[in-house]
C-alpha cells in the first residue's frame, strides 16, 4: 500500500499527535525521548502526501505544537497567543510541504532534517529579526544529542534529532513494505546518530592563557512584588529587593556562610528606576555595590540621551567607590529588542486599533555593539533576556565580533544572561530560557550565569550541567567558583556556515524533487481517444 493511500483523517490525527508529542519533549515537561517519536509521526503524516496536503497537515501540526509551547504569552492577551502560534505554524507548514514534495527522492530521510534546519534558519531571522522559540535544538539541551552543539551549534542538534525522527519513519515504512535490509540500515543509522555525540569532548576546566583560570561569581535574584503584567506597580520595589539580597550576601560572607565573590550579576530590570534620572536609585545601587566591594553588572532601563522618545535596555558595570573604576562604567545596550514587546512596528497605524500598545509608551532603541565588558577579573559576554535564543548574538559575545573600545576583538571568557521573566512567571517560559542557556554553554564552551528577577536564575557549567539554580518567586543568591575559558569551539569557528550549507542543500533537494515531478507529469502518455486532431498516416 502506498503511503499516498492513507486516508486523510489518519494523516490529520498523526500530524496533530506528532505536534503534541513534540511539545511534551520541551521544557517544562522534559520528556525528551518523545521528540524523535513525534518527529517520526510528523514525517509519516507528510510522506507521500500531495504538496498542498503537506502544507495543511504541517500547519495543523504547527498549531498543535505552538499553541501549547508558547502559551506563556497568554498573559499579554489571547489574541497575541493565537496570532503568534498561527504565524509560527506557517513555518512548520512549509516543512510539511517540503517533506511531501521530496518524498519520492531515494535519499528523502536525509532531506527531512535539512528542511527543519532551513526552516529554523529563516524563522530565526525574518521578519523583524525572527522568532527562534520552539527550535528542535531547544528541546534537546540536556541529552545525548546536546554535544553536537559544540560542533556546529544549535542547527547541528536540530539536524540530529530530526534525522533520528526521519530514520524511524523510514524504518516503519520499510517494515510495512517488508523490506528488512533497509530496516536494519535505518536502525543502525539511528543508533550511530544518537550515540556519536558522546564522542565530542566537553570542557570542564578553566584556562590561564590570558588571566585567571576561574572566578567566584554571584548571581542575585531579588524578586518582584507582582507577576504578570503588573510587575512594576510599585516604583522602586524591584530595586529594593535586589539591594536587600545583595546585603544578605554581604552578611553571609562576613559570617563565613558564603565565599567572597569576585563579581556579582543582577538581572535585567533589576532596578526599576532609571539610576541616571533618580538620585535615590543611584545611591541605593552604589550603597549595595560598596557593601559587597566588587563590581556588579546591573540591569536597568534608562532614557536614551540621543532620542528622548526612546529608552535603552542596558547592562551596566557598576564599580565600588574605592575601586579604579567607581560608579557606572561600561555598559551593553540590548541589540535585539522584542517586536511588539519592547518596540512597536508601524506604531502610527497599530496604535489606532490595539490599545494595549499604550503600555509601551516609548520604543526601546537597539544597541549596535556586542556586550563584552570587563567585570572585575573576568571578561564577560553579556546578552539580555530573549537574546539567548539568537545564535549570532551569543556567538559574537563569545568570539568578540562587533566588540568596540578597549576590548575590541576579545570575546567573553564567561557568558551572562540578564533576564526579567516576571511577566511570564509560572508559565513554563523561564524553564525554556534556562534550557537555552544550557545549550549555549555547550555550544561555546563557556560558563553561563543566568540572572532573573523572579527566577529561574542558574549557574551553568561549560559542559551544560547546572551547578546551582534558584526556583521561581524565591529571592536568593547563587555563589560558585566557575571556570574562565578562551578556547573557541568548532561551532564558534564555523559560525553560521553549516546552517546555510544545510539550507542550500534543502533548496537543492526541493528543486530536484520539483523537476522530477514535472518530468513525470510530462511523461504521462496521452490516450488515443483524447487526440482531437486526426493524425495523417506515415507513408
Amino acid at each position: 500500500m502506498s503511503s499516498r493511500s492513507y486516508p486523510g483523517w489518519v494523516r490529520v490525527v498523526v500530524a496533530v499527535l506528532g505536534g503534541l508529542l513534540l511539545v511534551a519533549s520541551f521544557p517544562p515537561y522534559d520528556l525528551v525521548w518523545l521528540a524523535p517519536v513525534g518527529l517520526a509521526l510528523l514525517t509519516l503524516a507528510w510522506h507521500g502526501a500531495r504538496v498542498r496536503a503537506g502544507l495543511g497537515l504541517g500547519f495543523l501540526a504547527g498549531l498543535a505544537f505552538f499553541l501549547v509551547h508558547v502559551q506563556w504569552i497568554r498573559v499579554v492577551g489571547d489574541d497575541a497567543w493565537v496570532i503568534l502560534a498561527a504565524y509560527c505554524a506557517l513555518w512548520i507548514a512549509l516543512v510539511g510541504a517540503g517533506v511531501a514534495l521530496t518524498s519520492r527522492l531515494r535519499w528523502w530521510p536525509l532531506v527531512v532534517p535539512l528542511l527543519w534546519v532551513a526552516e529554523e534558519a529563516l524563522r530565526d531571522r525574518v521578519p523583524l529579526g525572527g522568532f527562534p522559540w520552539g527550535r528542535l535544538a531547544y528541546g534537546q539541551t540536556d541529552t545525548i544529542l546536546t554535544p553536537y552543539a559544540a560542533v556546529a551549534g544549535a542547527p547541528a542538534v536540530t539536524f540530529a534529532v530530526a534525522l533520528i525522527g526521519a530514520l524511524l519513519a523510514w524504518a516503519v515504512l520499510c517494515v510495512r513494505d517488508r523490506r528488512p535490509r533497509p530496516v536494519v540500515l535505518a536502525l543502525v543509522a539511528t543508533a550511530v546518530t544518537a550515540t556519536a555525540g558522546g564522542l565530542v569532548p566537553l570542557p570542564v576546566q578553566g584556562e590561564t592563557t590570558d588571566g585567571p583560570a576561574d572566578v567566584t561569581a554571584a548571581v542575585v535574584q531579588g524578586g518582584v512584588e507582582h507577576i504578570g503584567m503588573g510587575t512594576g506597580d510599585t516604583p522602586g520595589a524591584v530595586l529594593a529587593g535586589h539591594v536587600r539580597a545583595t546585603e544578605q550576601l554581604v552578611a553571609d560572607v562576613a559570617a563565613g556562610r558564603s565565599p567572597q565573590p569576585d563579581l556579582v550579576v543582577w538581572p535585567e530590570s533589576s532596578t526599576d528606576l532609571d539610576p541616571f534620572a533618580d538620585p535615590r536609585a543611584y545611591a541605593s545601587i552604589q550603597q549595595a555595590v560598596d557593601a559587597i566591594g566588587v563590581p556588579v553588572l546591573v540591569g536597568a532601563t534608562v532614557d536614551d540621551p540621543a532620542n528622548p522618545a526612546e529608552v535603552r535596555n542596558v547592562g551596566i558595570v557598576w564599580g565600588p567607590t574605592d575601586s579604579v573604576d567607581p560608579g557606572p562604567g561600561e555598559y551593553y545596550v540590548k541589540q535585539h529588542p522584542v517586536p511588539f514587546g519592547e518596540w512597536v512596528p508601524w506604531r502610527s497605524v497599530l496604535d489606532r486599533f490595539i490599545s494595549r500598545f499604550a503600555l509601551i509608551p516609548k520604543d526601546f532603541a537597539a544597541g549596535d555593539a556586542t556586550g563584552v565588558m570587563q567585570v572585575g577579573p573576568a571578561v564577560v559576554g553579556d546578552v539580555i533576556c530573549f537574546e539567548v535564543a539568537y545564535d549570532d548574538l551569543m556567538r559574537d559575545a563569545t568570539t568578540g565580533a562587533g566588540v568596540r573600545g578597549e576590548l575590541a576583538g576579545q570575546g567573553g571568557r564567561l557568558l551572562t544572561v540578564q533576564t526579567n521573566n516576571a511577566t511570564y512567571a509560572l508559565t513554563g517560559q523561564p524553564e525554556q530560557q534556562v534550557a537555552m542557556s544550557q545549550l549555549r554553554a555547550v555550544e561555546h564552551g563557556r560558563t553561563v550565569l543566568v540572572a532573573a528577577t523572579s527566577g529561574i536564575s542558574a549557574i551553568v557549567a561549560p559542559d551544560g550541567t547546572i551547578v546551582g539554580s534558584l526556583p521561581e518567586l524565591r529571592p536568593g543568591v547563587l555563589v560558585a567558583t566557575v571556570p574562565l575559558r578562551d578556547t573557541l569551539t568548532l561551532a564558534d569557528r564555523l559560525g553560521a556556515a553549516p546552517e546555510w550549507a544545510a539550507t542550500a542543500l534543502a533548496v537543492f533537494a526541493l528543486g530536484v524533487a520539483a523537476a522530477a515531478g514535472f518530468r513525470r507529469r510530462d511523461a504521462v502518455p496521452v490516450r488515443s481517444d483524447q487526440n482531437l486532431v486526426p493524425q495523417e498516416p506515415v507513408p
